[in-house]
């Protein structure tokens, strides 16, 4: 789920025990992430479910990794695990991501300016082997490859 150096290898071998739980809760599994902030390292689970989910579901879905997750032991010092929901503004970063928010309202960010801009925000039309196509509200679509954005996220304000 994660992909790069050592907090792609943590987060792909806690992917399954992730992902497996979540069956047995009704959750699915929206991202897995190992990432280093300051002097820590955290290893959140980005978990989810029709209608969104409550400290409940974070709660039963942390108890029932943990244990599988010590006899895993897939990281050799202290970390500190967050079970979490995405959120409104959740990030898009795996293909499956963008099929399930196809026709929704998102916004992006390019690395560099497109026409003097960076910031974009609109319908995602489609999305193609990393090929985002986006509508704005008052123009033509835009195609932009994903390497080319520092983000795109759902916008789910109403």
């Amino acid at each position: 789920m994660a992909s790069n150096g050592k907090g792609g290898s943590v987060a792909a071998a806690v992917a399954g025990i992730a992902e497996s739980a979540a069956r047995e809760l009704g959750l699915t599994v929206w991202d897995v992430r190992f990432v280093k902030e300051g002097a820590g390292w955290f290893l959140r689970v980005f978990i989810d479910k029709e209608g969104g989910v409550g400290i409940e579901d974070c709660e039963a879905f942390s108890r029932l990794i943990d244990a599988p997750l010590d006899e895993l032991d897939p990281v050799e010092h202290g970390y500190c695990l967050e079970v979490s929901s995405p959120g409104v503004e959740r990030d898009l970063t795996r293909p499956e991501h963008f099929a399930a928010c196809a026709g929704k309202k998102v916004k992006l960010r390019t690395i560099r300016p497109v026409d003097g801009q960076r910031d974009f925000s609109g319908v995602l039309e489609s999305y193609d082997n990393g090929m985002i196509t986006l509508r704005a509200a008052d123009g033509p679509a835009m195609n932009v490859t994903k390497k080319e954005t520092s983000f795109i996220k759902l916008d789910d304000f109403k």
